[in-house]
């Protein structure tokens, strides 16, 4: 039986009689797992700026219910819906928001609309609109 200089046998077993398998773990493989590692990044980062952006969203969407709801209680006492609207939010949010109010015989609706803040560039959403109705208590 001859042998290679690495060791091996000439006839594509090893010395400890064992197969080879395709390549040689040499030097030319060391960092290949870190290389893809680095190539799979960007997916991580674009999967959790998503469920960042997601999160934003709904809480957007949560301050605009806030927003009308305490613009409705506020116009129902003739205190100014967009005054309520901008105290319930946020103050990040708050110069975002838009409140108008609609008022009936004996009731009065108002909308509020919260602007979704981005957290990448070029992903532009519409803002959070929602209503609420409340009684006239003046």
């Amino acid at each position: 039986m001859s042998y290679d200089e690495t060791g091996r046998v000439r006839n594509g077993r090893l010395r400890n009689g064992r197969l080879r398998t395709g390549r040689d773990r040499t030097g030319r493989d060391r960092g290949q797992v870190a290389l893809e590692y680095l190539g799979f990044i960007p997916i991580l980062i674009l999967v959790a700026l998503a469920g960042v952006q997601i999160g934003l969203i709904a809480y957007a969407a949560q301050q605009a219910g806030t927003a009308a709801r305490a613009g409705a209680r506020a116009a129902s006492l003739d205190l100014g819906a967009q005054e309520g609207c901008q105290n319930a939010v946020s103050d990040w949010l708050a110069d975002g928001t838009e409140c108008s109010a609609a008022p009936g015989a004996d009731e009065v609706t108002v909308t509020a609309t919260v602007e979704i803040p981005s957290v990448v560039p070029g992903w532009d959403f519409d803002p959070a609109r929602k209503t609420a109705t409340m009684p006239l208590d003046h």
